[in-house]
């Protein structure tokens, strides 16, 4: 049997490949905004005319034949937010978008359509895109992007907020891919945060929050893991996630921050993300807020910390005035680290991505933070990494998951996952749906007390096997080599086998190489 894996096929790569018309014709950044405001465009089309027929079919099963008056109630707005869906006033209908795709002003009626949607949705508002009117933009192929568009059949690929979503996380993916370094401030590889929301498992009543959220990716996945197990516990009607969740975030970037308010709105999620984009150390959008569930993957390393003016912050603080330590101006790893704890709610659970440093840092007073936050007994596991997971970086990273009141006090599982995955292409590796399990049995065995060790993969260590080791976290410390299988052949034997065979190719390699040098003398060019 096949290895189900995170790998996008079908319909979203028949999407990204035919909306690739654009590429060339517009930079990158911009070319990004425009897919996704037209995917979101589609989709809230989509969402405005099943709700249509809905209510025409409400309205006939109570006897109702007017049709004039059924034509009033399907432009009543009230009759949309009844349904959670966002009305889409006249203008702003696929139907008129379909219509004009070969017009010279079809840049001009899609600005137009994303104003009317902000006028009538006010949560909305000075989000949507609105450059398609652009001189410096095509506009037969802009048509040609709206057809692909057009010509999607909903029927054939699954409901349209499933299909659309997982289209515009596909192209979220391909967008940071294309980006490089730049990608990784939106985006989060899908199985990364597949595998924080697997361990830390997320559950009904419960506040999640991401406090630098990107493109909202934690929050589009801890709603995928609500619903798939609050409806495995359900004999009735499918459960809707948000009625087991409330979802925080905050994102600095602007654009960023759009992003996320359209993916929201595409995946039908009621997030608090601020009235606007805001940076989280200066200004805390939310907080009063104690989490059950913070999921982040803050910038790696490079992020500055302005301690000059939060030396008096309560997230902060020195270990005599009851906190960790302040943070180092330079590097921002342990102000995020300190930043989630403080939104930590009792018995909640916090799972990030850092980059390798962390674990080891004695600078800038770092590894007294680590040391401190190790002795408050709030690290539950480490699990290091394999490389090539990011689009954005090549440097190893590590998830960490921080835990108040853990199920097995005084211990820490230490994970070594560098091995585990598959390279999807010659740049980028990823985990299977296996590997993802596999990481969450292992974490669910350690917080059971049936764990045990494996060699090479995973150790519990205590904190005092911990402050042995300086209170460095590298998994590696703790889960030593991992042993080699004994294959009963003797070790001279063996070596005998091996050198001859080394041999045997030594002597190939210089036949090959005296051919090379006869076929290119033949041609003039003497080696």
């Amino acid at each position: 049997m096949a290895e189900k894996t995170n790998a996008n096929i079908g319909f979203e790569k028949e999407l990204w490949d035919a909306a690739c018309v654009l590429w060339g014709h517009i930079p990158a950044s911009e070319y990004r905004n425009i897919i996704i405001g037209l995917i979101f465009l589609r989709y809230i089309s989509c969402s405005f005319e099943e709700c249509q027929k809905k209510i025409i079919h409400q309205l006939k099963d109570d006897g109702e034949t007017d049709e004039e008056y059924i034509k009033a109630e399907l432009e009543e707005k009230d009759n949309y937010l009844e349904h959670s869906v966002f009305f889409v006033p006249t203008v702003a209908r696929w139907s008129l978008i379909a219509e004009m795709a070969h017009d010279v002003k079809i840049g001009k009626t899609i600005d137009d359509a994303m104003r009317a949607i902000e006028d009538e949705n006010l949560s909305l508002k000075g989000v949507l895109p609105k450059h398609y009117a652009n001189e410096e933009l095509d506009k037969t192929v802009l048509g040609k992007v709206v057809d692909i568009f057009t010509n999607i059949d909903m029927t054939e690929h699954g409901h349209s907020k499933d299909l659309l979503g997982r289209t515009y996380e596909y192209c979220l993916a391909k967008f940071a891919e294309k980006e490089g370094k730049g990608g990784g401030e939106f985006y989060t590889p899908e199985s990364i945060v597949k595998t924080l929301v697997a361990i830390l498992k997320p559950f009904e009543n419960c506040r999640v929050y991401d406090p630098c959220c990107g493109s909202g990716g934690m929050f589009v996945q801890s709603s995928e893991f609500i619903r798939a197990h609050a409806n495995k516990r359900s004999s009735g009607d499918e459960i809707d996630p948000q009625d087991l969740i409330s979802v925080y975030g905050q994102e600095a970037n602007p654009d960023t921050w759009k992003m996320a308010k359209i993916n929201m709105a595409i995946r039908g999620i009621d997030a608090n993300l601020g009235e606007s984009h805001a940076n989280t150390y200066t200004r805390d959008l939310h907080k009063t807020l104690r989490a059950n569930f913070i999921l982040a993957n803050p910038p790696f390393n490079n992020h500055p910390f302005p301690i000059k003016e939060l030396k008096d912050d309560p997230r902060f603080r020195t270990k005599e005035q009851g906190g960790y330590g302040l943070p180092p101006e330079g590097n921002a790893n342990f102000a995020w680290i300190e930043h989630m704890i403080y939104h930590l709610a009792p018995g909640g659970k916090i799972g990030l991505v850092l980059a390798n440093g962390a674990l080891s840092s004695q600078t800038n007073g770092e590894g007294d933070i680590r040391k401190n936050i190790i002795e408050d007994d709030l690290i539950e596991g480490i699990v290091a990494l394999p490389t090539q997971l990011f689009y954005s970086v090549t440097i190893p990273a590590t998830l960490w998951f921080i835990t108040r009141d853990k199920a097995q006090t005084g211990k820490t599982l230490f994970i070594d996952a560098r091995k585990m995955g598959y390279m999807v292409d010659r740049k980028h590796r990823d985990f299977t749906e296996e590997d993802i399990q596999m990481l969450a049995d292992t974490f669910e065995a350690f917080q059971n007390g049936t764990l045990e060790d494996m060699k090479g993969f995973c150790k519990v260590a205590t904190t005092e096997e911990i402050a042995k080791q300086d209170y460095i976290l590298t998994p590696g410390r703790y889960v030593g080599i991992e042993e080699q299988k004994d294959d009963g052949e003797p070790f001279e034997e063996k070596m005998d086998r091996l050198t001859s065979e080394l041999s045997e190719m030594f002597q190939k390699s210089h036949e090959l190489e005296d051919e090379i040098r006869r076929k290119l003398g033949a041609i003039g060019y003497e080696v």
